[in-house]
């Protein structure tokens, strides 16, 4: 799922070598931390050793050790025939001819399905995207930026132009996280380097973030999204249970961190205010530092020098550090509640390897289109969408959309689509949910 290199593995054929004929039931063997294989098309990898130079990050790459690969090798890579050549150096066999082409229980209709309304969405171009509108997003976030700074320094710091100040200033670093993550996604540009190259400008000048520490969460979340110990999106510390199993587990283990019970009422005290001003850059700064990611470092360092040489001179030291502080508090909520709204009320469970559509569906929801829906979360209202595409220009999900929700009507799969309350609203009614299932089972299982 990457580039590559030649290595030869403890029981692997060196390369020129004949190769071997494996079955599903070998190739799932194979799925421990220092023993991983997995199948593309048929064709049986050795990446033990690779996945540790594994470009989006040896945990996304390693969540599919011992399983097929193919669906998500497709969706993650735009390029595949440049990233198959890399490939080759670590090919051990193929499925014997007797084997299924779909591991576990998959339903090869479905999975045949899909494929070909890829095929058929790619023809069509809906992979393309129009530089211009990545353009004016751009400009219209320096724009805002621009605006926040000029209102202060021309009118005066009082207090209710600081509040302006600190919502225009949300409101670009809002709009600067979709426009990171369509890069992030190699989205925009055809070239996968010219794509990499902005996204760090993006999220580490426009925002003071880390474009390595972001790949290698977010393609995780969009490798097994909702699934415990892979998907780091769920990974809420002991603070939240989430779903209908972690609940009652938690609940039969008189597991009892938190009074989850009340998750719901203190998700507004510990979940949108705190996630990015204080969990996530505690967390990217020190990434960047314990990983020497001097690059991404300076990225991120130039973001508070633009900062503090636009605002010290209005605010201070102090006053600058406060509304820097305010702005990401804002940001917080806005971005909480966006991503949150389509994931948190949806599927939450362990690994059920299914796939690629159907763990999708389960795992995200839609929220109803409109200008200001599709502007205010970035066009993630196609959650849907943009997890069973994620390579594909936000601007063409609505295009597509109507051919997924008539696959997913052929196959029986639910298709859910949500007003933008609604889907607000099933957050906190979701960890109600959940945390009535941890006091059931707290005090009676």
């Amino acid at each position: 799922m990457g580039g590559g290199g030649q290595q030869t593995e403890p029981g692997e054929p060196a390369s020129g070598k004949a190769k071997g004929v494996y079955t599903w039931e070998e190739v799932q063997s194979h799925c421990s931390r220092n023993d991983q294989w997995l199948v593309v098309d048929r064709k049986v990898y050795n990446i033990t050793q690779w996945a540790k130079r594994h470009p989006g990050g040896s945990r996304v790459i390693g969540h599919y050790a011992g399983e097929d690969a193919t669906e998500a090798f497709t969706a993650f890579h735009p390029d595949l025939k440049f990233v198959q050549k890399f490939l080759k150096p670590l090919l051990i066999g193929e499925l014997a001819a007797t084997e299924p082409s779909q591991d576990r229980d998959k339903n090869a209709a479905l999975v045949q399905d899909f494929e070909t309304l890829r095929d058929q969405v790619e023809k069509k171009g809906l992979f393309r995207a129009q530089p211009l509108f990545f353009f004016l997003h751009l400009g219209h976030i320096i724009l805002i930026e621009a605006l926040a700074w000029l209102i202060v320094s021309m009118w005066g710091t009082g207090w209710i132009l600081t509040l302006l100040c600190s919502v225009l200033l949300a409101t670009a670093q809002s709009q600067a996280g979709w426009l990171q993550h369509d890069f992030g996604h190699l989205s925009v540009f055809k070239k996968s380097s010219w794509n990499h190259l902005v996204h760090k400008f993006v999220i580490g000048h426009l925002k003071g973030a880390s474009a390595n520490w972001w790949n290698h969460r977010h393609f995780q979340h969009h490798a097994k999204p909702n699934i415990f110990t892979k998907d780091p999106d769920i990974n809420m510390l002991n603070v939240f249970v989430l779903g209908q199993t972690q609940p009652v587990e938690y609940g039969i283990k008189k597991i009892k961190n938190m009074p989850y019970n009340h998750q719901h009422q203190y998700f507004f005290l510990v979940g949108p205010p705190l996630l990015i001003p204080v969990y996530f850059y505690m967390q990217i700064m020190k990434t960047m530092i314990s990983r020497r990611d001097w690059v991404d470092l300076a990225w991120s360092l130039s973001y508070y020098f633009r900062f503090f040489s636009c605002y010290i001179p209005l605010y201070g030291v102090f006053g600058s550090l406060a509304l820097m502080f305010f702005v990401r508090f804002l940001e917080s909520h806005w971005f909480v509640w966006v991503t949150q709204m389509n994931h948190i009320p949806m599927d939450i469970d362990h690994e059920k390897h299914k796939d690629w559509l159907t763990i999708q569906l389960q795992s995200t929801c839609n929220i109803e289109q409109s200008f200001f829906n599709d502007w205010f979360s970035g066009h993630l209202n196609f959650q849907i969408e943009h997890h069973l595409f994620p390579t594909m220009p936000r601007h063409n999900y609505h295009l597509v959309a109507p051919e997924v929700r008539a696959l997913c009507e052929k196959h029986g799969i639910p298709y859910q689509e949500k007003t933008l309350w609604r889907g607000l609203a099933d957050i906190v009614t979701s960890l109600k949910t959940s945390g009535d299932l941890w006091l059931d089972a707290y005090l009676h299982k």
